[in-house]
């Protein structure tokens, strides 16, 4: 074992030799290398940022997983009272102990703007549905414990909403009212952005505060006709984790239905983008992989036509060393290793050049596409599997000069 790490070391160190006597050759010849290095390496990382942003964008509009929805309705159409419905819910994740969970009403309000009053499209949720769907913040903040205690509702409203208000200073403090000017005043806390295709003000409330507004005024006031938007039904949904999902949803089921009694269909499923148990981003990374290795392949290419040039023209360098008594196991392992530890050290260029590319801030602006918001940290599969395919290119390209080499017979060789 020991002889053969001390004939390995001396095989590299040989070969390291080697390449600094011919290094202007090894440098032309292995930029093609590490070039493709760096593009597999920032094709899989760059992948990996991609697949970040799907599923942001994914769990903002069905959550994360594993997010379970929870509905009830009755055999004939009648409406559930609301108040069960809540104190059902609220019991339900106590017990289970569910840190994240949340009511969405859908609701509208009227809203006076320098420009005339609007009907602004809002959701009434709780505190904890800015985590559950990730929703991004570029001014203020979402609801905090503090906002849930405020006698003025909070609002957290979009950046068109914003506009129209005149982009105030959030740190004043600024009201809306609604309902009208005699309405409710309200403060706005935080704001979020928009898609490019939106054109009208929205905003988010907290359910309480909704359902306080409307018992303060029953007639609807500045609502619109139908202030849940859906035939007056709460949407319910809880963040829990995906390894007891299927459990909770049957306890889940089981209690509601024998809280609601005969009549009342309960159903509690999952909508969030890994309920199917399927890679849902396979082909993507199909894709970016068969991009990355046909790099590679161009890479490889290029430097073993350029072994094999160098291989001829060392044809008497050969024949001298096996005529010193140099076997054909010791001239094809030092090829090989000429080879292999110019790729490796061209790799490791490759890798760190990107590392650089991809977490600099324009790459991550330019990829992001301002959606996502946890960006991954480089992943180490990548530069792994660029130092291993480096090494594999370099035995790859360095195996045939090797085989070309051995086979040389020393009297042409001393003759060349």
């Amino acid at each position: 074992m020991k002889r053969a790490l001390t004939s390995l070391v001396g095989a590299v160190l040989e070969a390291w030799q080697e390449l600094r006597v011919h290094r202007t050759r090894v440098l032309l010849s292995l930029i093609g290398v590490a070039v493709a290095v760096c593009s597999l390496t920032t094709v899989v990382a760059l992948g990996a940022i991609v697949q970040q942003a799907n599923e942001e964008l994914s769990e903002r509009s069905s959550g994360r997983p594993a997010t379970l929805y929870v509905y009830a309705y009755t055999d004939d159409g009648s409406q559930i009272d609301a108040e069960t419905m809540d104190a059902t819910w609220a019991e339900t994740i106590s017990r289970y102990k569910v840190d994240y969970a949340s009511r969405v009403m859908q609701t509208s309000q009227l809203v006076p703007f320098v420009t005339g009053g609007v009907q602004v499209g809002a959701q009434a949720v709780d505190q904890p549905y800015g985590e559950m769907h990730r929703v991004r913040i570029t001014e203020g903040s979402w609801f905090t414990a503090a906002d849930t205690e405020r006698l003025a509702p909070a609002l957290v409203v979009n950046e068109i909403f914003w506009d129209r208000l005149g982009r105030p200073d959030l740190s004043t403090h600024p009201t809306v009212m609604l309902g009208g000017d005699k309405g409710t005043k309200a403060v706005v806390v935080g704001v979020y952005p928009v898609a490019t295709w939106e054109t009208e003000p929205s905003m988010y409330m907290l359910a309480d505060q909704l359902q306080a507004i409307q018992a303060a005024d029953p007639s609807g006031g500045g609502a619109s006709s139908d202030p849940f938007g859906g035939g007056g039904q709460t949407q319910y949904e809880m963040w829990v984790p995906p390894e007891i999902s299927d459990q909770l949803t049957s306890l889940v089921k089981r209690d509601f239905s024998a809280a609601l009694g005969e009549g009342v269909q309960v159903d509690v499923n999952r909508q969030d983008y890994a309920q199917y148990g399927d890679d849902p981003f396979l082909v993507t990374k199909l894709i970016v992989g068969g991009i990355a290795v046909l790099v590679l392949l161009l890479g490889a290419l290029g430097l073993v036509n350029i072994a094999l040039v160098t291989v001829k023209q060392r044809v008497r360098e050969i024949g001298i060393r096996r005529s010193f008594g140099a076997t054909a196991g010791r001239v094809f392992f030092a090829v090989m290793m000429e080879s292999v530890v110019a790729t490796v050290a061209a790799g490791a260029a490759g890798v760190v050049a990107a590392v650089l590319i991809v977490q600099s801030p324009m790459m991550h602006d330019f990829v992001g596409q301002g959606m996502v918001t946890d960006f991954p940290p480089f992943p180490v599969d990548a530069a792994v599997l660029g130092l291993i395919a480096a090494t594999a290119v370099g035995a790859l390209a360095g195996l045939l000069p090797a085989l070309v080499a051995v086979r040389v017979k020393v009297i042409d060789a001393i003759r060349y």
